[in-house]
């Protein structure tokens, strides 16, 4: 099983950048299966001043620290855009980022993941698999449930 963020304001598609995200959705995928788990809403950073500098401290505004946090236990991330210092910040906790065109269906990308897990073919995949360990599976009450492929043969 592999944990999957996307960056999504209507839980259907990738559309939003991963820094400026509002919303994130997270769905644990098995061969055949896939299971929201969890979304999480976060409050627009709002910047102050050129320098994004915030009261008279000088603090930098993190707006990504929060998304951090959350996708923590994802082996991947898929968002239409993700800045380098964010592509960095992922890969250094083991989260891959993937950038996909703006409205790619959550849905294929879902039944990409679970084919992979299968058969293969993705590389980031493949890695995720090697380093798993096997998580318990949990319910959600009302949560939307996804049967998947998990072969080729399933299309016909």
């Amino acid at each position: 099983m592999l944990r999957i963020a996307f960056a999504s304001s209507d839980r259907t598609t990738v559309n939003l950048h991963f820094g400026g995200a509002e919303s994130l959705v997270i769905y644990d995928v098995s061969p055949g299966r896939a299971d929201l788990i969890g979304v999480g809403e976060f409050m627009k950073a709002e910047a102050v001043g050129e320098s994004r500098r915030t009261g008279l401290t000088g603090t930098i505004q993190d707006k990504v620290l929060p998304k951090l946090d959350f996708v923590g236990e994802c082996s991947a991330v898929y968002a239409a855009s993700i800045g380098s210092s964010s592509i960095r910040r992922l890969m250094k906790l083991g989260i891959q980022p993937i950038i996909v065109d703006t409205g790619h269906e959550i849905l294929d990308l879902l039944n990409e993941v679970s084919l992979a897990l299968v058969h293969g073919g993705l590389a980031w995949v493949d890695r995720a698999k090697a380093k798993a360990l096997p998580a318990p599976q949990t319910e959600t009450a009302g949560a939307p449930r996804h049967v998947l492929l998990s072969s080729i043969d399933d299309l016909e």
